[in-house]
């Protein structure tokens, strides 16, 4: 099990890496996550949902995503409460306190889907969430160390450099940890380290003194980990910039935003920036394109997009000329009213759209999930899934742009301009993206996305087997 010394230590990518050693080794290899939180969440071909990070690793480890590898995700739908999804369907939405009380109900569910795996490989590669020295959070754990103690694994202790303090970091988890946790901390690992590894064998010894873990290596700053998806909406800050004269896409940073990763195939194009605009800053008058991405919390997120004055902004951006494209709760919003007489998303009634195109959308409990394939008007295949509560309907339907399994899908206006889907993951696929970008004066200059996560997954395989001590570290998973 991987552990982190704190929040975004690079324990998502790390994991990713280490399963496709493994699987480049010819073993049979998964990776699991007891309990995730995230809105990034990626459709299983049995018909769930889980983390996007575990669909990552699941495809570096050569295999299907299925609803064991995260049978608990929680969906932050506000400040204090989130959707509790349990192998891949929806159980609940609790507020913070109430989840507490949840959790340990839902130890047996997790480690069922964890023997699962078990039984169906040589290694399951285990992924902690936030940081074990949360010792406030340790009774009722099925994060952390209460998974690591009820499943009988080892830990591997990951600490971040980049921030600073990682002696403390790795020293201080031990000294705030039960001993018997602590003793289930086999060895551990410092990532993130930019320039000459050298010079911090001297702290590496000092931690393995202090703490008589196994010392397993320095991994220096892998910086190609931008070209996978991101697993934290923090990593969406700022600006990724185009490379020469390209285009600019804006991307209004919703409070909810969800399943961004939507964005990383044109994040990937030399000759595209995207523009991720923080609240308290307008929308960019020279972009070409503004994408409404998707939303865990449609009617909220259409509220705050509202209170930052970025309606106006868009309206602007059309009547220049400019391209919007909304996906699945960015969708939503572009119609003319979205109904939730149910109260799904709080409280029952119902909200003005942005009115730029004639559809309203009404929220319904059952959340369609579903792996897709498409095409467009002209033939252009788009790959993707479906993610999303609602239904969406209106005369601009009949513009549809898209067919799916014989039905229309999406709604567009202005010759095609203004447009909208619920199909994420669409700009994966190379042929609609190149097209699309046509549309807006830009040449997709990147070719094959996949094939680019592919050689991603294994430079960064190729990164582990350089700086971890794979032998010692397998040496450690071996004594279970």
């Amino acid at each position: 099990m991987i552990q982190g010394a704190g929040s975004n230590v690079g324990k998502s990518v790390l994991v990713a890496g280490l399963c496709r050693v493994l699987a480049r080794r010819g073993l049979r290899v998964a990776p699991f996550k007891p309990q995730n939180m995230s809105n990034n969440a990626a459709v299983t071909e049995d018909g769930g949902e889980i983390g996007r990070a575990q669909a990552l690793q699941a495809r570096a480890s050569g295999l299907r995503p299925r609803v064991d590898m995260n049978p608990v995700l929680l969906k932050p739908e506000s400040e204090i409460g989130a959707q509790v999804i349990v192998q891949g369907a929806r159980l609940t939405t609790a507020r913070a306190r109430d989840y507490a009380k949840l959790k340990p109900t839902l130890l047996p569910r997790v480690l069922e889907s964890f023997q699962r795996l078990t039984k169906a490989h040589d290694w399951v590669i285990v992924e902690g969430a936030g940081s074990p020295a949360e010792v406030n959070l340790r009774p009722g754990d099925i994060a952390n160390m209460g998974f690591a103690e009820a499943a009988g694994v080892p830990v591997v202790l990951i600490g971040d450099i980049d921030r600073g303090g990682v002696i403390a970091q790795l020293v201080g988890t031990q000294a705030v940890l039960p001993a018997d946790d602590a003793a289930r901390i086999k060895g551990f690992a410092v990532n993130k380290f930019r320039g000459d590894t050298t010079l911090f064998l001297d702290g590496m010894e000092m931690i393995a003194e202090a703490t008589g873990w196994a010392p397993l290596g320095i991994l220096p700053w892998f910086s190609d980990a931008a070209k996978l998806p991101a697993e934290d909406i923090m990593d969406l800050k700022g600006s990724r910039t185009a490379t020469g004269s390209g285009i600019k896409i804006a991307v209004p940073r919703l409070p909810r935003i969800a399943n961004f990763d939507d964005l990383d195939p044109l994040s990937a194009e030399p000759g595209v920036e995207i523009d991720i605009v923080e609240p308290g800053r307008a929308l960019p008058g020279d972009a070409a394109a503004i994408i409404l991405p998707g939303s865990k919390s449609t009617i909220s997120d259409l509220a705050a997009l509202r209170r930052e004055g970025w309606d106006i902004d868009i309206s602007a951006h059309i009547r220049r000329g400019g391209h919007v494209m909304g996906i699945c709760g960015g969708y939503q919003m572009m119609g003319t009213a979205i109904h939730d007489p149910e109260g799904i998303e709080g409280q029952a009634g119902s909200v003005p759209g942005l009115g730029l195109l004639d559809v309203e959308t009404v929220m319904e409990p059952l959340k369609r999930l579903a792996l897709s394939e498409a095409t467009t008007r002209d033939g252009t295949p788009v790959s993707g899934y479906e993610i999303h509560l609602g239904r969406t309907e209106g005369p601009a339907t009949e513009e549809a742009w898209l067919t799916l399994n014989g039905r229309k899908e999406g709604a567009a206006a202005l010759g095609g301009r203004v447009k909208g889907c619920y199909i994420h993951g669409l700009f994966s696929s190379d042929p609609f993206r190149a097209e699309w970008l046509a549309g807006l004066g830009a040449q997709s200059e990147m070719g094959n996305y996949e094939h680019e996560v592919e050689a991603t997954l294994d430079a960064l395989a190729d990164h582990l087997e350089t700086h971890l001590d794979m032998d010692r570290l397998l040496a450690l998973g071996a004594e279970v």
